[in-house]
C-alpha cells in the first residue's frame, strides 16, 4: 500500500486541527508494521545470488508509516520511498567487459571472456553414461537429434570452467555450423570420416579430438568404454593457447538480449516436455522459488515383465544437484537426412525467420530465429521483430525438426515431439 504524507502549510489549519484533536481526546494511531515476506529457497542450491535482481527493500523506518496526528505537527514531513528494483538489461551489443554476452551475467573472472568459448560434445546415450557432468556450468547447451531416436548435447563453456564435462562423444555435421558461429573450439571423440572432415575443414586447429596424449585436457577416467572420456575445460583452453588459437582482444559474440523483466503477452508455460522418441524424454518444470526450470529425464525399467517409463531429476554428477536453467528454448530447423543416423541441419545458412518458443519465468513466448552469418551467434526475435528478451542466466536450446508437433494439454503444459525434416 502506498502511503502519502500531508504537508500542512497554513497555520490556521494547524490550529483548527489541534483544537479538534484536543476536544475529541483522540489517541494516537499505532502504525501497522509491514509484513515481511519469507523467501523460500529450494532444497537444491541452484540459484546464483547474482542471477536475479535483489527483492525490493522493505521500509522499516517509522517515518515511512502512516503519519500520526500531533498537537505540534512539524511544518514539513519526510516521505520514505521504497526503491523499485532496477531491471538488469544487457545487449544485444556493447556488453560491458565483465558481462558474459551469452548469459547476460557478471562473471567472477572477466579474463575468461578474452578467450574462445569451449564447446564439448556430451552423450545422452547410452544411459550408463548418466548422470552427465558439467552441464550446470555451461552458458548454453544445444540439444539436437542424431538419429535412431537419440539426441546429443553440445555444451558451451565461456563464463566459467568445469573440471569435468562429459561423457564426451563423437562430432556431427551440425557442429561444423554451430562452433564457428560462436567462434569456439570443439572437444569431441572422433567422428564418421565425412563428418570429421567437415569439422576439421570448418575449425582447423580449433578441433580437439581426444587421444591418449590429450590428458588432462581430455581424459579417459576408465574403465575404457564409449562413456569414459571427459574434458577439463580450463586444461583444454591451455592446450588451445599453446596451439595459438587464442583471440585478441576478445571474441565478438553480440546478438543475444537480456532483460530481467518478463516480457508481456506470453502464454502460461510452467512445464515443457520434449520428446525425441517415446523412450527419450526431457521434461522441464518451472520452479518459482529459484526462477529457473528444473530438468527431469526418463528412467526406463527394461525388465522382462514390463517396460515402464518414469521421470527422475536430471543431475550434474559434479555437484549432485538437479540441472536448473533460466531459459529453455525450442527452435525449429530443417534436418536433411543423409543416412539413418546422419543429418545435416540447416543452421548457419538459414537467413530467413524460423519458428521458436522461449520459456522463461513460467511464461511461453512466441519467437523466431535466424542466422546472420557463419561467424555470428544465432539471433532470436520477438513477435515485433525486436531482439528476444532472454532472462539473465543459462539457456538450454532444443533444435527440433520443422515438422515437429506442438501440443498443449493442461494450461501451461507443453508437449513437443520431434519429427523430420
Amino acid at each position: 500500500m502506498k502511503r502519502q504524507t500531508i504537508v500542512v502549510k497554513s497555520s490556521l489549519v494547524v490550529m483548527l486541527l489541534v483544537m479538534i484533536l484536543s476536544a475529541c481526546q483522540a489517541k494516537p494511531v499505532t502504525p501497522t508494521p509491514d509484513v515481511l515476506q519469507t523467501i523460500v529457497e529450494q532444497t537444491l542450491s541452484v540459484l546464483m545470488p547474482s542471477d536475479t535482481p535483489a527483492p525490493p527493500a522493505t521500509a522499516t523506518n517509522p517515518a515511512s508509516a502512516t503519519p500520526v496526528a500531533s498537537a505540534t505537527p512539524a511544518a514539513t514531513a519526510t516521505v520514505t520511498i521504497t526503491p523499485t528494483p532496477t531491471a538488469v538489461v544487457y545487449g544485444p551489443s556493447n556488453f560491458p567487459s565483465n558481462v558474459d554476452p551469452l548469459t547476460g551475467m557478471v562473471v567472477a573472472d572477466p579474463n575468461l571472456l578474452a578467450r574462445r568459448p569451449e564447446m564439448i560434445k556430451v552423450a545422452n546415450f547410452p544411459r550408463n553414461g548418466r548422470p552427465h557432468a558439467g552441464l550446470s556450468s555451461a552458458d548454453i547447451v544445444f540439444d539436437y537429434y542424431i538419429g535412431e531416436g537419440a539426441n546429443r548435447f553440445l555444451a558451451m563453456f565461456y563464463g566459467q570452467d568445469t573440471t569435468q564435462a562429459g561423457p564426451m562423444r563423437s562430432g556431427r555435421y551440425i557442429d561444423a555450423d554451430l562452433v564457428p558461429m560462436y567462434q569456439g573450439i570443439l572437444g569431441f571423440i572422433g567422428a564418421w570420416l565425412p563428418e570429421y572432415n567437415a569439422i576439421v575443414d570448418a575449425l582447423g586447429a580449433r578441433a580437439f579430438i581426444g587421444t591418449e596424449n590429450t590428458c588432462p585436457a581430455i581424459c579417459d577416467v576408465g574403465p575404457t568404454n564409449v562413456t569414459s572420456k571427459f574434458s577439463n575445460t580450463a586444461a583444454l583452453q591451455t592446450v588451445a593457447q599453446k596451439r595459438g588459437v587464442e583471440i585478441d582482444p576478445r571474441p565478438k559474440l553480440d546478438g543475444m538480449f537480456f532483460n530481467s523483466t518478463t516480457p508481456q503477452g506470453g502464454k502460461p508455460g510452467q512445464k515443457v516436455m520434449v520428446e525425441f522418441y517415446s523412450k527419450n524424454l526431457s521434461d522441464w518444470h518451472y520452479d518459482p522459488a529459484s526462477g529457473k526450470y528444473l530438468a527431469w529425464i526418463e528412467n526406463v525399467d527394461n525388465t522382462p515383465q514390463e517396460n515402464l517409463i518414469g521421470m527422475i531429476p536430471m543431475v550434474d554428477r559434479n555437484t549432485n544437484q538437479q540441472l536448473a536453467f533460466s531459459n529453455v528454448v525450442v527452435m525449429f530447423a530443417t534436418y536433411n537426412q543423409l543416412a539413418l543416423a546422419v543429418h545435416k541441419v540447416n543452421i548457419a545458412q538459414s537467413f530467413s525467420m524460423n519458428k521458436a518458443i522461449l520459456y522463461r519465468d513460467g511464461v511461453a513466448i512466441d519467437a523466431t530465429w535466424k542466422s546472420v552469418g557463419m561467424y555470428q551467434p544465432i539471433q532470436f526475435f520477438d513477435a515485433n521483430k525486436q531482439p528476444l528478451a532472454f532472462k539473465p542466466g543459462n539457456s538450454w536450446i532444443f533444435i527440433m525438426g520443422q515438422a515437429s508437433s506442438i501440443q498443449q494439454g493442461n494450461p501451461g503444459e507443453w508437449d513437443i515431439k520431434f519429427s523430420l525434416p
